[in-house]
């Protein structure tokens, strides 16, 4: 299984995900990027994230998302 930086940079292959706190601010992630995001951790978890979790501050970093997963019962890496 992917870790949640390989996932991003099969979104966005031109950016480190490690280096940033804040991916949005920092231009790494835009809205649809975003929306392609969760349509991935969705197939790849295995999971389904609400409307309601579809925020800008659950996807900002590594952490955020992690503790977004972790809502729905995945661990990720």
């Amino acid at each position: 299984m992917k870790t949640l930086p390989e996932l991003l940079n099969g979104i966005r292959p031109e950016s480190d995900f490690t280096l940033s706190h804040d991916f949005i601010a920092d231009g790494m992630l835009d809205s649809f990027d975003v929306v392609t995001l969760v349509a991935t951790l969705d197939k790849t978890y295995g999971i389904s994230i609400e409307g309601v979790d579809i925020v800008p501050e659950h996807f900002l970093n590594l952490d955020t998302i992690a503790v977004l997963l972790k809502k729905y019962g995945v661990q990720a890496a």
